[in-house]
């Protein structure tokens, strides 16, 4: 079954440019995990020790997939997705894959999620350029497309530019592990942060969070630790939308931050405090 849906998509999107394969494939990605959602999940800890770190057989589905439906039509490209497909890139380019962000909100009957991914040059954990991300959210039925040299769009239409209101006017989009609250250096300095917000939200999924910051609905995003997957395609769509990323060195870890200019300066000075 999973083959012949593949193959269907292969030979009805062969020809298609970069751009509308990537928002084909996360469409039908997620429409995918979601299909399989209502017919009933198995759900497995990837830690022993983190109740919320899961995965599901739909993240398994949705990523084989994308990565088999590029295999074909994009040969030469590179895949790395967050269940573990890995394929070299011989074009120098590899589309980064989060077949389902936010997998423990999925899993658990929430509709906070999302598949995503990436088109880049160079490593995905370095990359030398990000060309574009794509996302799709089966529960609102919403695409966001865009990179820096592409401006983002949902479902078509322009987001817009990225406001530059001050921290203390708009919401902080961010997520900390419940143990790093404990971790002196570290709970520090995101408190820090977020005491500078008018509010902030902790929503479990970071490329839904970075949508959101795309289209104005927060303010800024910051996590810390963050997996390519996790990165890279909601940060093609902040740039894409004249926000900026970057990723800065603070208390003991790597920090990820997307928003306006703004209010990246603030997260910034903040995290360089450590208050």
């Amino acid at each position: 079954m999973m083959n012949a849906i593949i193959k269907t998509f292969i030979v009805a999107h062969v020809d298609d440019t970069d751009e509308h394969l990537a928002q084909a494939l996360v469409y039908n990605a997620g429409r995918l995990a979601w299909r399989m959602r209502e017919s009933g999940l198995t759900t497995e800890q990837k830690s022993k020790t983190n109740i919320s770190d899961v995965v599901t057989a739909a993240d398994r589905a949705a990523e084989k997939f994308i990565a088999d439906a590029l295999a074909t039509i994009r040969p030469e490209d590179g895949v790395l997705g967050e269940e573990g497909t890995q394929r070299p890139s011989q074009s120098g380019r590899t589309w980064v894959i989060d077949p389902v962000d936010g997998t423990y909100n999925f899993s658990t009957g929430s509709d906070y999620w999302c598949s995503a991914l990436a088109l880049v040059k160079g490593s995905p954990n370095d990359p030398a350029e990000i060309i574009f991300g794509a996302l799709h959210r089966p529960a609102m039925g919403y695409t966001w497309f865009g990179g820096p040299d592409i401006p983002t769009s949902l479902d078509g239409k322009s987001v817009g530019t990225i406001e530059a209101n001050a921290p203390e006017k708009t919401c902080l989009a961010t997520y900390l592990h419940p143990t790093d609250f404990h971790q002196h250096d570290l709970g520090h300095a995101w408190a820090g942060v977020v005491s500078r917000f008018a509010t902030v939200r902790m929503l479990g999924s970071a490329s839904v969070d970075m949508a959101g910051v795309a289209t104005g609905q927060h303010g800024a995003w910051m996590q810390r630790s963050v997996a390519a997957w996790d990165w890279l395609p909601g940060r093609a769509l902040v740039e894409g939308a004249g926000g900026v990323a970057i990723t800065m060195d603070a208390a003991g870890s790597t920090w990820s931050i997307a928003g306006s200019e703004t209010a990246v300066e603030a997260i910034c000075e903040s995290l360089q405090r450590g208050y």
